[in-house]
């Protein structure tokens, strides 16, 4: 029995913090960062000491419960690079990364903040923005991208795509889709489309979280 009690608490570990990140991400989904991080405990069935000794900091939980999403918005970002028409993959990061964000409020809001005290997400962010610079950059010289499409054009569609709130979870991804065609319109060239104003330069925010 007692070979075998080692073993027996890893896996309780081990569990408590799959259970732990299920509920952070739930919840994030569902209510956005200002979770607090007792109710993600309650949620997971732990008590909260056990909560902060795996997680010391809600930094480090979104950090770790949002390290999937992360990589699949850096897949969606290098594929759309991959692809040879610029524009079609220009077109392909929008549509994807809307539902993206559709499936999950707290990813947005984690992506948007990045965390000042988590360098991993925050350089994961970093990275992102520069790649869908470049393509942008590709869809311009192809003369699909309108050419004062600048990468704050994106950043103001993320913010907007934030107040999407709806009903169901069907009804965000249907009201997402729409948003994103129209981003795309709005995005490609146009004979019609007059001069933007002056593009604003703009700062990610960093929300108040409850602890």
């Amino acid at each position: 029995m007692t070979d075998r009690l080692p073993h027996t608490l890893r896996s309780d570990a081990l569990d408590n913090r799959e259970r732990i990140l299920d509920s952070a991400r739930t919840l994030f989904a569902a209510e956005g960062m200002n979770v607090p991080m007792r109710e993600i405990a309650r949620r997971a069935g732990v008590g909260p000491a056990t909560l902060y000794r795996r997680f010391p900091t809600k930094q480090a939980l979104v950090s770790e419960a949002f390290a999937e999403q992360l990589r699949a918005c850096h897949t969606i970002v290098e594929e759309g690079l991959a692809d040879p028409d610029p524009w079609r993959g220009f077109c392909r990061v929008i549509e994807r990364t809307c539902e993206l964000y559709a499936h999950d409020r707290g990813f947005t809001e984690a992506l948007m903040s990045a965390f000042p005290d988590a360098m991993d997400f925050a350089a994961g962010r970093a990275h992102t923005l520069s790649a869908v610079a470049e393509l942008a950059r590709r869809a311009k010289e192809a003369g699909r991208l309108r050419p004062d499409f600048v990468l704050e054009d994106l950043i103001l569609m993320v913010l907007a795509h934030r107040g999407i709130h709806t009903a169901s979870a069907a009804a965000r991804v249907a009201a997402s889709r729409r948003f994103a065609a129209l981003a795309i319109q709005a995005f490609r060239v146009s004979e019609e489309h007059a001069p933007l104003p002056p593009a604003a330069r703009l700062a990610f925010a960093v929300p108040r979280w409850t602890a």
